[in-house]
């Protein structure tokens, strides 16, 4: 049996630096690792990153030292992960309808109170970052009030776009408020910048009918209508995503101008293309399709639909891995929320569905971390191993160059001078 060496990091504060020296760097954006590397940190921010066994300056040492707080050369540092597609106010991993629907009979403050107390658990995951993608209950919002809140409590990075936007009557009216109750679509993207709004969320589709792995409804929005509403966040310098799958509404998005396609089932290869030339991000979401997979007998699913479903993630699969290929901006993204998608355990095994859909392991990283961060433009300087970006980190001997899969075994977590040891991952399902 291999036995792993354990790191010890000590804790630190702002203007208190830590020399550590690690034999492998990711630092979230390069296509390549970093080896022998040096990273000199506080509790603020990271301070200098040496690359090829370059060391510190002497001022950011203290006087005398020589060599470095922790010498870790059979280790990996890289940044800590953000979820960039998450739904906070739903409870993470449940699988029994019945219990869904009750959960959402939950007061607003019930469901805040509910989000809070995972926040805490998501950072000592490694999870130092959630692009909430919405509800019409006010919890993404104050979530995202309460981390710009100096006295915050231990939580990830937090922002949303409040209540989403749909058309009356279609797919959306638990997490959205419809189009149709503004005069106009300023008007309604105006309310939810007003409301606090980090960016405005389309539903522009509907959603896959699970049965027959088809979208089989038209899309909610036309170009002309996503222009408007893109134009209209723009105006409020606000990025806009949309809830897209099937070849029409993910037209409809891409030509209406948003910055990022979420799910994308079915997109086409030519639609691929100009997303990469427009710089269009795309966020796949694979977990809740494999969710019902691996519980198509709790689902109802016989083995027709099973089959369906597998036919619709290898198709999904051998678009993520020609996306790659074009250089198309690929995002991890778990729709924590969905039903049996955890929150925070939901991203790490996100990771691993988009490793094992043909991404490399270096590739899925920087799609967790600084390829969302740096598209995104979050006010907060995460995914990134460079001075300046908080000291958020994961420090880990199994190799996740590897396999992505060697996130959820023993990691060293590293956030804002805080230490935690997160041990294999076997934590609750219902995070």
């Amino acid at each position: 049996m291999i036995i792993f060496p354990v790191v010890k990091i000590p804790p630190t504060t702002q203007g208190t630096n830590i020399w550590l020296r690690v034999g492998t760097l990711l630092d979230g954006t390069s296509a390549e690792p970093i080896r022998d590397a040096h990273v000199v940190y506080d509790g603020g921010a990271i301070q200098f990153v040496g690359r090829a066994g370059r060391t510190p300056p002497r001022e950011l040492l203290r006087p005398g030292q020589g060599k470095p707080d922790i010498d870790a050369p059979d280790q990996t540092l890289l940044p800590g992960l953000i979820d960039a597609h998450a739904h906070l106010f739903l409870e993470g991993g449940e699988l029994l309808l019945d219990k869904r629907a009750a959960y959402l009979k939950r007061s607003a403050v019930e469901l805040l109170a509910a989000a809070e107390a995972r926040l805490g658990k998501l950072v000592k995951l490694g999870i130092v970052g959630v692009r909430d993608a919405g509800d019409r209950n006010g919890v993404g919002l104050a979530l995202s009030a309460l981390y710009a809140n100096s006295c915050h409590p231990l939580m990830p990075y937090v922002e949303s776009p409040g209540e989403a936007i749909h058309h009356r009557g279609r797919y959306g009216s638990f997490m959205s408020d419809p189009v149709e109750a503004f005069a106009s679509p300023r008007d309604c993207v105006e309310a939810r910048v007003k409301a606090g709004a980090d960016r405005i969320k389309l539903i522009a589709t509907g959603i896959i009918d699970f049965k027959k792995a088809q979208v089989t409804s038209p899309p909610q929005m036309l170009r002309e209508e996503v222009t408007q509403l893109v134009a209209a966040a723009k105006a409020f310098e606000r990025q806009t995503f949309a809830h897209a799958s099937g070849a029409a509404g993910i037209e409809h998005v891409i030509e209406g101008g948003v910055d990022s396609v979420e799910h994308g089932f079915f997109v086409r290869d030519d639609q691929l293309a100009r997303m990469r030339d427009r710089g269009t991000a795309w966020v796949p979401t694979f977990a809740p399709v494999q969710e019902q997979i691996d519980h198509a007998d709790l689902m109802g699913w016989d083995e027709e639909i099973v089959a369906n479903l597998g036919g619709l993630l290898e198709r999904h699969s051998a678009s993520l891995v020609r996306a790659h290929a074009m250089g198309v901006l690929i995002v991890a993204g778990s729709d924590a929320g969905s039903v049996g998608v955890a929150h925070g355990l939901g991203l790490l095994n996100e990771m691993v569905l988009m490793e094992r859909a043909g991404l490399p392991p270096l590739a899925v990283i920087n799609a967790a971390t600084g390829i969302g961060a740096n598209r995104f433009g979050y006010r907060e300087k995460l995914g990134r191993i460079e001075p300046g970006y908080r000291s958020r980190f994961i420090l880990t001997a199994h190799a996740p160059l590897e396999t992505v899969a060697n996130l959820c075994k023993a990691r060293t977590i590293v956030f804002d001078g805080q230490v935690f040891k997160a041990s294999e991952t076997t934590e609750d399902k219902g995070l």
